[in-house]
C-alpha cells in the first residue's frame, strides 16, 4: 500500500456520521490542495486539486475532527486511496476516488485572545522554550 501526505485547507466543516447497523461514527471532508509552480516561460501557475476524504477512526472522527476541524481549517492528512466503482439508477458507471485518513493534524494559529466560550474554553497553550526566548515572535528578516 502506498501511503499519501496532502496539506491543504478544510472547504467545509466536517460532516460526522454513524453506521446504520453498528453506529460507528466516521467523519467525511473535502480538502483542497494548492500547488504552485513556474511554467517553462517563467510565468507562475497553479493548480488546485481537491480530496474526499473518510476517517474511519472512531475516537479521531468523533473527538478530534467533529470538535475541532471548521471550514477553512488547514490540515496535514496522512492516508491512502481508494478507487470506488458503481452503476447509478440510470445505467452510468460512477468512479470516486478517496482518501482515507490514517492521521489527521490540524495546523491553526489561534491567538490567546479567541480562548473562552466560543472555543469550548481551550485557548492557545503555547509552552515557554528551555532557552528563554519566544519560538512564536516574527523572524526579523
Amino acid at each position: 500500500m502506498q501511503t499519501v501526505i496532502i496539506e491543504g485547507y478544510l472547504t467545509a466543516n466536517p460532516s460526522v456520521l454513524a453506521a446504520q447497523g453498528t453506529g460507528k461514527k466516521r467523519a467525511s471532508f473535502r480538502v483542497l490542495e494548492t500547488t504552485r509552480f513556474r511554467k517553462a516561460d517563467g510565468t507562475p501557475g497553479e493548480r488546485t486539486t481537491g480530496f474526499n476524504c473518510i476517517c474511519f477512526n472512531e475516537a479521531t472522527a468523533e473527538k478530534y475532527i467533529g470538535s475541532f476541524a471548521r471550514k477553512g481549517s488547514r490540515v496535514v492528512i496522512q492516508g491512502h486511496v481508494e478507487n470506488d466503482t458503481w452503476t447509478g439508477k440510470d445505467g452510468v458507471e460512477h468512479y470516486d476516488m478517496r482518501l482515507i485518513v490514517g492521521d489527521i493534524r490540524l495546523k491553526n494559529r489561534r491567538e490567546a485572545s479567541e480562548g473562552g466560550a466560543a472555543d469550548g474554553g481551550f485557548g492557545r497553550q503555547v509552552q515557554e522554550p528551555a532557552s528563554g526566548y519566544d519560538l512564536n515572535d516574527d523572524i526579523p528578516f
